[in-house]
């Protein structure tokens, strides 16, 4: 299967990545996370999708996109920040795997237990079906801890945050 993984980071996607390539699935990778302030701290998780990609021999895409002002400008309640912040990404990633020949995309969201789970497989469903591919769904989060020690013991920058500077402001 040609899968597209939209990497929210380098650590999230350790354990992922372990499954998909057990099941035979070699995935190329999408870094495509405008959600991530300050350009500091975008920066730093870009670096380190870079290195994990060299240490995995990975093939990713890299989207430097960052807009900050759109978080910081958003008056909504927490939670319609998140489905923002979710579509932002998860419609990118369908676009991106519809355009390019792939004939499914998934997240490393799906690994962390902090994330909206069922939200991110509706959404990630959703625009699957308006793209007119395939959403690999699979419920990561058993392989949480697994893939966050290894990422420690790849030496791996590992966030204290979501990502947003109002996650950042209020963790």
């Amino acid at each position: 299967m040609k899968l597209l993984m939209h990497m929210c980071c380098a650590p999230c996607t350790t354990y992922p990545l372990s499954v998909l390539r057990q099941e035979g699935i070699e995935p190329t990778g999408l870094y495509f996370n405008p959600n991530i302030h300050p350009i500091e701290e975008f920066e730093r998780r870009k670096k380190t999708v870079e290195e994990f990609a060299a240490l995995k021999s990975l093939d990713v895409k890299i989207y430097d996109d960052f807009r900050q002002s759109d978080w910081e400008n958003f008056e909504g309640p927490a939670d319609d920040r998140c489905i923002m912040c979710y579509s932002v990404r998860l419609k990118r990633a369908a676009e991106l795997a519809a355009s390019g020949g792939f004939e499914a995309f998934t997240t490393s969201l799906l690994v962390s237990p902090y994330q909206k789970h069922d939200l991110i497989k509706e959404l990630g469903e959703g625009f699957a079906s308006e793209y007119g591919i395939g959403f690999y769904y699979k419920d990561f989060r058993p392989g949480f801890r697994e893939g966050q020690r290894e990422a420690k013991e790849m030496g791996l920058y590992r966030q204290k945050y979501c990502g947003c500077i109002i996650s950042l402001r209020n963790p």
